[in-house]
């Protein structure tokens, strides 16, 4: 599938705002967390966020990118609809083939929450290593999320 990168946009964002996970995977719904949705919706944030959409012109996820030193932190989501089917793995390869382009990092790096063993999987068939877990304050609490790193070669 083809995947294109647009930088997000307002419409963007309340979309992306609106779509809700069946349980467990509800701990990503953006509103589950008000310090992450305010982070999410200022528009000062922005920078490095981009929609992505398919051949088709549909909103298909999001990712962010934030380098620190040689090593590019990103975030991405995938809409609800589209996740457990196998989707996972060609979206995730071409988010990093986008930043690779774009920021030319050394390595990636990523945090998942450690109960999404689906997300944690597609993330090693694309060559992530888990690399700690750690205790992350999020949605009211603490929780155990595992922190990935991919050298690029």
């Amino acid at each position: 599938m083809m995947y294109e990168f647009s930088p997000i946009s307002v419409g963007d964002v309340d979309a992306i705002v609106s779509w809700r996970y069946d349980p467990p995977y509800d701990f990503y719904d953006m509103d589950s967390d008000p310090e992450d949705l305010a982070l999410f919706t200022n528009p000062t944030n922005w920078d490095g966020y981009y929609a992505v959409f398919d051949g088709d012109g549909e909103r298909v996820g999001f990712f962010s990118f934030e380098m620190d030193a040689d090593t590019l932190e990103i975030g991405l989501g995938m809409r609800p609809d589209l996740t457990g089917d196998g989707h996972g793995q060609p979206f995730v390869e071409a988010g990093l083939a986008f930043a690779r382009e774009e920021y030319d990092p050394a390595a990636f790096s990523l945090s998942v929450a450690a109960f999404n063993e689906r997300a944690i999987s597609v993330y090693e068939a694309v060559g992530f290593e888990r690399v700690e877990t750690f205790l992350q304050a999020t949605n009211g609490g603490e929780y155990p999320f595992v922190r990935m790193r991919y050298v690029v070669e």
